[in-house]
């Protein structure tokens, strides 16, 4: 079981740019990667990104430069990932969503509007 809290959400206006943040504790030391995903009303959950356990991150299209996904702080009980998002768009709000094996953070709010 892991434990997925992300953070750093908020009202941005286009262009502008945020930080979020996903920490998975509990059964962390696996191989299998961190997702970032998004949900916007009346859609389903698309994948954003992801990096795996030696930092390799691949992008869906849609990010085309603007999101970059890092690893923070890491030990046996707590792995900290970032998704920095530039230039941020209005097709861009939605909530996002942190993923690990089939477990889920309960996401945080992007609004991108002015």
């Amino acid at each position: 079981q892991v434990t997925l809290v992300e953070s750093g959400g908020g009202l941005v206006q286009p262009g502008g740019s945020l930080t979020l943040s996903c920490v998975a504790s509990g059964n962390i030391n696996t191989v299998n990667p961190i997702g970032w995903y998004r949900q916007a009303p009346g859609k389903q959950r698309e994948m954003v990104g992801s990096i795996t356990s030696d930092d390799t991150t691949w992008y869906k299209d849609f990010t085309k430069g603007r999101f970059n996904i890092t690893r923070g702080d890491r030990d046996d009980a707590v792995d900290l990932v970032y998704m920095r998002m530039n230039n941020l768009r209005t097709e861009d709000a939605a909530v996002y969503y942190c993923n690990k094996k089939i477990c889920w953070g309960q996401g945080t709010q992007v609004t991108v509007s002015s």
